[in-house]
């Protein structure tokens, strides 16, 4: 039981670094981070777009008034090609729905610390504090490209190292937990 408890805890530990590299290139090489998520996410698209038109014709779907194999595929190849030819615009289309949404949590966040403050509850400085930062962050987040990209490689990274010291602690002291 112990060496497969720390055969797993190696495993852990290969995985932890491989989240870290990629996490490390999407904050050294953003732009390529978001191009090659780009091309992934448009084939994976493609690839299923094409499975569910192939589908649709070997299942004789003409046939069945409710499949729509063939409109699900040719959306899902569509999909996937303005995804691969404009990673670009979906990159800021999301920045911008993900900025908008931080400001909008931040705006109802300081609405929220006026009113601990009106009840005179001792927290609302730290509530008010935090809700600037989220709004100062949003708009950040929209005129600055590729911070999305890089937010998501911190925290991998950061995730990742974490990871890694909880696993080395778990393989060194495997012995004294069975």
């Amino acid at each position: 039981m112990k060496n497969i408890l720390k055969k797993s805890g190696w495993i852990d530990i290969l995985i932890s670094i491989a989240f870290a590299l990629i996490g490390i290139f999407m904050i050294v090489k953003t732009d390529l981070a978001i191009k090659i998520i780009s091309y992934v996410l448009g084939g994976i698209f493609i690839v299923i777009g094409i499975v569910k038109v192939i589908s649709y014709f070997v299942s004789k779907g003409k046939y069945d008034f409710y499949n729509y194999d063939l409109v699900y595929g040719i959306i899902a190849v569509i999909i996937g090609l303005v995804t691969i030819f404009c990673s670009g615009l979906i990159e800021s289309m999301f920045r911008f729905i993900v900025a908008f949404w931080i400001i909008y949590s931040g705006l109802i966040r300081f609405s929220l610390a006026l009113k601990l403050h009106a009840a005179k509850i001792n927290m609302w400085g730290v509530s008010l504090i935090l809700s600037i930062i989220m709004i100062i962050g949003g708009i950040y987040m929209i005129f600055q490209s590729g911070v999305l990209v890089l937010t998501v490689g911190i925290i991998m990274l950061v995730y990742s190292i974490i990871d890694l010291v909880e696993n080395i602690i778990f393989i060194k002291y495997v012995d004294k937990l069975l």
